[in-house]
């Protein structure tokens, strides 16, 4: 199946504005401040992603005549991606207890962007265009890092996450 500029760019819109929403769901549930923290940095820099993409998206121009095609790849990537990101598609964010399978799912998260990311840069043709994605892929590196920092050693990765203050 090969996918439009336009699909990709929406897979891209999505893949950002789920991974805001994922980071504040978590947010919400931890009573652990650093954590609260690192999570609402994050879905901040996730909707700064996903209006670069929407304005680039804005930018392409659609020819009238394509608009039953382009309502069928909305379609498409609706059905595609969804409210599905990758590594978080089926994480109950309830049912995670310890930090370490947090940041493990997270990371997960990130990587699986990153490929995306980097598999999105090979078509594109605009320096300026290229130049940002190469910010973003980077940003979603540091946000790996993040995670990285605030893992727990191994004799301290079975702590609580949700409901509990630090």
């Amino acid at each position: 199946m090969m996918f439009s500029g336009i699909e990709i760019l929406d897979i891209a819109i999505r893949l950002e504005e789920n991974g805001e929403k994922r980071y504040r769901n978590a947010a919400q549930l931890t009573g652990n401040p650093i954590l609260i923290n690192l999570l609402e940095s994050m879905a901040e820099e996730e909707k700064k992603h996903g209006r670069f993409f929407s304005d680039l998206k804005k930018k392409i121009e659609i020819r009238e005549d394509n608009h039953i095609i382009q309502e069928m790849s909305n379609a498409l990537v609706k059905d595609i991606v969804g409210d599905q990101i990758f590594s978080l598609a089926e994480t109950d964010f309830g049912k995670i207890e310890m930090v370490g399978e947090l940041i493990r799912i997270f990371i997960g998260f990130e990587n699986d962007t990153i490929l995306f990311y980097e598999m999105l840069k090979s078509f594109i043709t605009d320096d300026a265009v290229a130049g940002k994605l190469n910010e973003i892929i980077s940003e979603e590196k540091k946000h790996i890092e993040s995670f990285r920092k605030l893992a727990p050693s191994e004799k301290d990765s079975r702590y609580p996450v949700f409901g509990t203050a630090c």
